[in-house]
């Protein structure tokens, strides 16, 4: 692994985050709830926490270090769990689906997070 690869998947995280929130705010806000739209910003808004602590872990920190691996991990896996589960569970009526079981993968997501941000700390101690 490679400080690019972090990189790269922090930039990307940020892209989308940004490509999402647009769509939210515009396409979303008319086919949502409030509390539906509430909850996509959510996952829109912990996912650009993530890309840039990807971006900052990729252009600050030793891969080599187990911890910083571990960090990547962890944060990009919780990521996808918590925020593309927030996204689907969101636009569940529009799209005529049932993603409720997708609601358990949520907080393992933001477990997952959590970790990686532990990770981290525990890498600089």
């Amino acid at each position: 692994m490679s400080s690019n690869i972090i990189i790269f998947t922090g930039g990307t995280f940020g892209i989308l985050a940004i490509v999402l929130g647009a769509f939210g705010a515009h396409a979303l806000k008319k086919v949502l709830s409030t509390e539906k739209l509430a909850s996509f910003e959510v996952g829109v808004r912990y996912q650009m926490y993530n890309a840039l602590f990807l971006l900052l872990l990729g252009f600050n920190t030793n891969v080599f270090i187990s911890n910083v691996k571990w960090a990547f991990y962890l944060a990009t896996i919780g990521t996808i769990l918590f925020s593309f589960s927030i996204y689907l569970l969101a636009l569940a009526d529009p799209l005529k689906r049932n993603f409720k079981f997708l609601g358990p993968v949520t907080p393992i997501g933001g477990l997952l997070m959590i970790l990686g941000w532990g990770s981290l700390l525990i890498a600089m101690l």
